[in-house]
């Protein structure tokens, strides 16, 4: 029984001491007497109202107080702008085209000579897509070199003054020449002879007074609004034109209508010329009463100095009459 109650006073000793280093308390001073099993339990030899006093706490206080505390970390003020602030951006200068020269040397060597050797020298200057060249409103003087390829020209509103015999020389595949809007005078006789593919010509709006050998693969002729007289075409200048369907002369100095006219003709625009008169067979076959020209159905004079009321005759063979009132 004894030993039991010694065990006990010394396990509770080292749990007091335990506790008394955990709370870091300073170390009570006991005498050797203070460790004697007999008065363990003695009150006078642990005095509780007297522990912890001798152990300054202001002092850590201060310890711990001296350590500086972190600087704060401070946010710079927003920056609000005015409500009528506006911000200025420099943007980047935009790529400016170089004007393209109005005049062009094409009959001296370099790129735009006849020796170039591209083939195709006016698709640096125009548009070329497919067969088809675009040259409209570049103030030209003169056609320009073209593909050999080109199927379908177009130099609208320039100021070419002349078609010379070698602008289509060796284009075997064109089909359609717009030359309309420009100054031409002159037409060379050998401008469009030679080409044996050519369909529609359109040379409105120019100042020609004559008209050269056409090919007669054409099927649209339109010469409005020019000079032409009428001892300035050939004699019987459509009649081999077996495919031609329309055929536009108004506003010229014509005398009288181109006779023959083909067959296949579906409109004829002769208003505002000088016809005086209309021939009996004109349109119509005097040698066969049964004749019905059944594809001529728009056929234009008002404008000239004829009645038509007086050459009835000349339209029994006709699905439409003539428009047209004496000037």
């Amino acid at each position: 029984m004894a030993v039991h109650r010694q065990t006990s006073k010394m396990a509770l000793y080292l749990v007091w001491t335990l506790m008394g280093f955990s709370l870091s308390a300073p170390p009570v001073t006991l005498g050797p007497a203070a460790y004697d099993l007999e008065n363990y339990d003695d009150s006078n030899t642990w005095n509780l109202n007297t522990y912890g006093e001798t152990y300054d706490y202001d002092y850590l206080d201060e310890e711990v107080g001296t350590l500086a505390p972190p600087p704060a970390v401070t946010q710079p003020p927003a920056i609000v702008p005015p409500e009528d602030y506006v911000e200025e951006v420099t943007l980047p200068p935009r790529p400016t085209k170089s004007p393209v020269p109005s005049t062009l040397d094409f009959h001296g060597p370099g790129l735009f000579g006849p020796d170039t050797g591209l083939g195709m020298p006016s698709c640096l200057l125009c548009v070329c897509i497919s067969g088809s060249v675009y040259c409209d409103d570049l103030d030209l003087t003169q056609i320009p070199p073209l593909p050999k390829e080109t199927t379908h020209f177009y130099a609208r509103f320039n100021k070419i003054t002349e078609v010379r015999a070698t602008d289509f020389i060796n284009l075997n595949q064109l089909k359609r020449i717009d030359l309309s809007g420009n100054q031409i005078s002159t037409v060379n006789e050998d401008a469009f002879r030679s080409m044996l593919q050519l369909q529609d010509l359109i040379l409105a709006d120019n100042n020609i007074q004559a008209l050269p050998e056409l090919p007669a693969t054409l099927k649209h002729i339109d010469v409005r609004n020019n000079q032409l007289r009428s001892s300035g075409m050939h004699a019987e200048a459509f009649m081999k034109m077996k495919e031609l369907q329309f055929l536009y002369l108004s506003n010229n100095k014509l005398d009288y209508i181109p006779v023959p006219l083909p067959e296949s003709l579906r409109v004829l625009h002769l208003q505002n010329n000088n016809i005086q008169s209309i021939g009996q067979d004109t349109f119509c076959n005097t040698h066969d009463i049964n004749y019905i020209r059944k594809a001529l159905e728009d056929i234009r004079l008002d404008g000239n100095p004829v009645d038509i009321n007086l050459y009835a005759h000349a339209y029994v063979c006709l699905p439409r009459l003539p428009i047209g009132t004496p000037v």
